[in-house]
């Protein structure tokens, strides 16, 4: 069974270490303290690679197992089968961002939402944690990875 999901694993897996190597980059530059201020202008550029994984997986998909001819409902289920496995894996994601790549991020971000006035420091803890993270972004992860299939689907979907 996994072999006939070979070419999605792959994707969600290059997916889910590009997602990694941003947080590695995100925290050499400080964005995960010194310049937490700037971590949510430079997070949204990850919209970029995380497309282009999307684009590479569907052509990958349309060239390699379908002949070069791929219908949008291909696309939809390849799309949405990566952004499954994606946002399945995110709990062990966030965990490894959380505990190895930045061990103090959720410190940081409670300590800059208090002094900032943005939360108390009960509120911060409420959700500045690995548990509403996890949470999040496994449905961030799912919802947006639909959203870009749909989009990414159309566009290179075989014109009849």
């Amino acid at each position: 069974m996994l072999n006939k999901y070979k070419l999605e694993l792959k994707w969600a897996f290059t997916f889910i270490g590009a997602l990694l190597l941003w947080s590695l980059i995100e925290r050499v530059l400080g964005l995960h303290g010194e310049h937490l201020d700037k971590y949510e202008t430079f997070s949204m550029l990850f919209m970029i690679p995380a497309i282009l994984v999307y684009v590479l997986a569907l052509k990958d998909k349309k060239k390699n197992f379908l002949d070069g001819q791929m219908t949008y409902k291909q696309g939809l289920i390849t799309g949405i089968i990566i952004s499954v496995i994606v946002a399945l894996v995110n709990p062990l994601t966030q965990w490894i961002i959380s505990e190895f790549i930045t061990p103090n991020y959720f410190d940081n971000l409670i300590d800059f939402s208090v002094k900032g006035g943005q939360y108390s420091l009960d509120e911060a803890k409420a959700y500045f944690n690995y548990k509403n993270f996890a949470v999040q972004g496994t449905i961030f992860a799912l919802g947006m990875g639909i959203f870009t299939t749909l989009v990414v689907a159309f566009f290179l979907r075989t014109k009849k």
